[in-house]
């Protein structure tokens, strides 16, 4: 299974996006397990299915496009372990894209930033701009598969 190496903070500050790219983005968790989460991502250009194993840094991934069709059966599965958000494209100095989610509904509020790498050095080697704030990597109560099951954000980790 493929393997997905990524980094998640928090954001102390948003940013300037003139110019780049919004999509909104609306999940529902059809199992949340351990380990694992199996998830639906919903974008106004399709949908996907996503099964996810591990935690931390690098995790594995699997993602595959799903149907219009498939995603409507599949999506009442995953009535209480929603999510929405939208999702920004930042490029980065360094020629990564800095993907900065800003939640709606009940997280309202939260905004974190990921970035995905090639390899583990590279992730660990990784000097985040001054607008990056707390590193949240590998921290639960910031995933998405619990998240989705919350009724406020979570409260800034401390140090």
């Amino acid at each position: 299974m493929p393997s997905e190496i990524e980094r998640k903070f928090l954001v102390d500050r948003v940013p300037g996006t003139a110019g780049a790219v919004s999509t909104a983005i609306s999940q529902g968790y059809l199992t949340r397990g351990g380990d694992s989460e199996v998830r639906i991502r919903r974008t106004p250009t399709g949908s996907t299915l996503t099964v996810k194993h591990g935690g931390g840094l690098e995790r594995a991934e699997f993602e595959t496009a799903l149907t219009e069709e498939q995603s409507a059966a599949l999506w009442p599965a995953t009535e209480g372990a929603r999510l929405t958000k939208v999702r920004t494209e930042v490029p980065l100095e360094d020629g990564r894209t800095a993907y900065l989610d800003t939640y709606e509904g009940v997280l309202a509020g939260l905004v974190t930033v990921e970035v995905e790498f090639d390899a583990t050095a590279e992730a660990t080697a990784f000097e985040p701009p001054d607008w990056f704030g707390a590193d949240v990597t590998g921290r639960g109560e910031y995933n998405n598969r619990n998240l989705c099951l919350r009724s406020s954000p979570p409260t800034e980790p401390t140090a």
